[in-house]
């Protein structure tokens, strides 16, 4: 393993167009499971200047119908600070295309008679979790998110006015034996109000990303980059169209880890792209936490149709004090693998989704009700045993 190198990744804000869209498909995941804990939702949301098109299918409560849909989508637009020419929560066209679930893809899924519920869909899901911060995730993408949330912050509170919804940050980090140990480079690109030039800027830019860096990691001023185009006032779905799904290294590792191809956004967690990817997180964070290794990365496996997963596996890359088969044997005896088993332990049939959908879904902490429940660290007690 490389000692010295340097590693970077990136993040979007919550105003990017393909952010925006997980955030609208979220929202209608949360809304379908707030009234209907098992309902099934697989929702991808399109957005352009001044235009929404939601598509998919579900099968859920029928209270909820198109109008709802349509409404949940313009106050996540609202939440989100879009009240532009371009792009407007209050006058956005929004269509709503979906449909009901498909009925070959109900019977392989669902419990019947003998048969457990089965895994939504075959995939290949990662976990992945290293000691690099306290929050056991890599640095780069964890201080990317941080920017970009403190620029947020600002923004919503009034004191950074001057800031609109869309950008993106880009942090590159030395290592040093392994370990990072500052910033070599830092890119912030932020939609901003028409008047206000490069410099200004980068004037107002610079405190957020000093503030959400450790002591003594700020870059070089010339390793600094705010804004290199020069401008930057047309901005979210009105510069970019935006889908569903297109941000998964953002969401997960910062390109740190394997990523299994699906995205988690839209989906209800009987989808196990979604849920078995929080369940890889879970576990790998506590084989860490537990001290039986520096890094861990998991992947799960599974068939459409068939609730025990195809396979399991542990990479401790070297750093483990423990040999990796042991912990492949331990872990699916503490916590159950197949889809009900995930959702059950993890408690995922709530409405906790559209908080996932920017800034992360991984190094978050756990909430009161339930939210980011993946990132406890409630294994540890049992794993440390097997070190001993």
């Amino acid at each position: 393993m490389r000692k010295n190198y340097l590693f970077t990744s990136e993040s979007v804000s919550e105003g990017h167009p393909d952010k925006v869209c997980d955030q609208i498909s979220d929202s209608i995941v949360d809304l379908m499971v707030s009234q209907m804990p098992e309902a099934r939702v697989a929702l991808e949301t399109l957005a352009t200047t001044n235009r929404v098109v939601l598509a998919g299918e579900v099968r859920g409560p029928e209270a909820v119908g198109h109008d709802q849909m349509i409404e949940t989508a313009r106050g996540a637009i609202k939440a989100i600070g879009y009240e532009q020419e371009g792009f407007d929560w209050r006058n956005a066209r929004v269509e709503c295309l979906v449909h009901s679930q498909s009925a070959d893809i109900a019977v392989g899924v669902d419990a019947a008679g003998n048969k457990d519920e089965g895994a939504g869909d075959q995939g290949i899901m990662f976990g992945y979790a290293c000691r690099e911060t306290d929050e056991l995730m890599p640095a780069p993408i964890l201080l990317s998110h941080k920017i970009l949330k403190a620029m947020a912050d600002a923004r919503h509170s009034g004191k950074a006015k001057e800031l609109l919804p869309d950008a993106k940050s880009q942090v590159t980090l030395l290592y040093e034996n392994g370990k990072p140990v500052r910033a070599t480079k830092v890119v912030v690109s932020t939609q901003h109000i028409d008047g206000l030039d490069q410099r200004d800027i980068r004037a107002i830019v610079k405190p957020y990303i000093e503030a959400s860096l450790p002591d003594g990691w700020m870059c070089p001023d010339d390793g600094l980059f705010v804004n290199p185009t020069g401008r930057f006032v047309i901005g979210g779905p009105d510069g970019d169209c935006g889908l569903t799904g297109r941000k998964i290294i953002v969401d997960t590792y910062g390109g740190a880890a394997p990523h299994g191809g699906g995205a988690f956004s839209g989906k209800d967690p009987t989808k196990v792209d979604r849920s078995a990817a929080y369940m890889a997180r879970y576990l790998a964070k506590n084989v860490v936490a537990a001290g039986l290794a520096e890094r861990c990365t998991i992947q799960i496996a599974y068939a459409i149709g068939v609730a025990d997963p195809m396979s399991f596996y542990v990479d401790l890359h070297g750093t483990g004090n423990v040999d990796e088969t042991k912990v492949e044997k331990t872990l699916p005896e503490l916590v159950s693998l197949t889809p009900r088993g995930i959702r059950e332990h993890l408690k995922l049939n709530r409405p906790i989704y559209a908080r996932t959908a920017a800034y992360g879904h991984f190094g978050r902490a756990p909430e009161a009700d339930g939210g980011f429940s993946w990132e406890r660290t409630d294994l540890v007690p049992q794993l440390k045993s097997l070190a001993a």
